[in-house]
């Protein structure tokens, strides 16, 4: 195991990671010396400077951290070469953003994705950014590639809001997927018109929001400065990271295990029940880029 993945015995340390635990659904009796022959990839990459005192995002530096952490993800040194490795000049794309008014995907961020899409050779109208109106988006519909991006945070339905649930504007009634605390979001990756697109998924982690009430809760006390961004192309496993550093923060927050409520037990449901990821942290192999003061994992 390398020196950036996470082990076990870090991960179950503490309460509130014992608590993780169950909810990711990671059999706290497995031996400590049992390795998974395979392990997913996720990067998280981090940047003090990506912020700027009143908030601002540094477009340089924001490249930088995507560029870096996309590269890593395919064993790239050359960031050119890693994207094209995602996405071909054929393609269609999609980038599935999320436009909450509060905490939106940001339009650096966006930005950055589609020059990079253009530059592998994806001619602009063959790329279309949406959230709501992805179902009916004509570009969306013609898609043979996807990439994932939307900020992380604390969700009143579904315990969290991250790479897994976005996609939940892909259905008519996405209230139809909102039962048992939104368990079978899963279910949203197997439909037709999005299985094996999707090239990227990106959590962005600048600023997330850990902790909240009610259906449309935001306080901004509970936004930290995390200046961060999660990539794989696992989206289970780049939730799985998510949820654990937010988990994290609420320790050193509220000074006690506080479980999500209700719990994010969909991000489980979405390996063991769907198959469609991993969310066992001892499968996933946590490669961690740049600042990593306040890490959190």
């Amino acid at each position: 195991m390398s020196e950036n993945s996470i082990t076990r015995r870090d991960f179950i340390k503490g309460t509130a990671c014992a608590g993780l635990a169950a909810t990711v659904g990671l059999p706290l009796e497995l031996s400590l010396a049992e390795e998974p022959a395979f392990k997913t990839r996720v990067v998280l990459a981090r940047d003090s400077g990506v912020l700027s005192a009143d908030g601002n995002i540094n477009s340089e530096i924001i490249t930088d951290m995507l560029d870096k952490a996309v590269a890593t993800l395919c064993g790239e040194d050359d960031p050119d070469k890693a994207w094209n490795k995602f996405v071909s000049p054929e393609d269609i794309v999609g980038i599935k953003s999320n436009v909450w008014d509060y905490l939106p995907t940001p339009s650096e961020v966006e930005q950055v994705i589609k020059n990079r899409v253009m530059d592998v050779g994806v001619v602009e109208s063959n790329i279309a950014i949406d959230d709501r109106g992805a179902l009916g988006n004509k570009t969306f519909k013609k898609a043979t590639a996807l990439i994932n991006v939307r900020p992380l945070k604390t969700h009143h339905w579904a315990g969290i809001g991250g790479c897994i649930k976005n996609y939940i504007m892909f259905v008519p009634k996405p209230d139809e997927y909102h039962g048992n605390s939104c368990a079978d979001l899963g279910a949203l990756w197997k439909l037709p018109h999005i299985k094996g697109k999707t090239r990227l998924n990106i959590l962005v982690m600048l600023t997330p929001l850990f902790h909240g009430i009610g259906p449309h809760h935001f306080d901004r006390e509970y936004l930290w400065d995390y200046k961060g961004i999660v990539v794989g192309t696992d989206p289970v496993a780049v939730d799985s990271i998510g949820l654990q550093i937010l988990e994290a923060k609420r320790l050193e927050d509220f000074g006690e295990y506080r479980p999500m409520t209700p719990p994010a037990h969909h991000v489980r449901f979405a390996d063991t029940r769907h198959g469609i990821g991993t969310s066992d942290p001892e499968k996933i192999e946590l490669i961690k880029l740049g600042w990593q003061d306040g890490a959190l994992i």
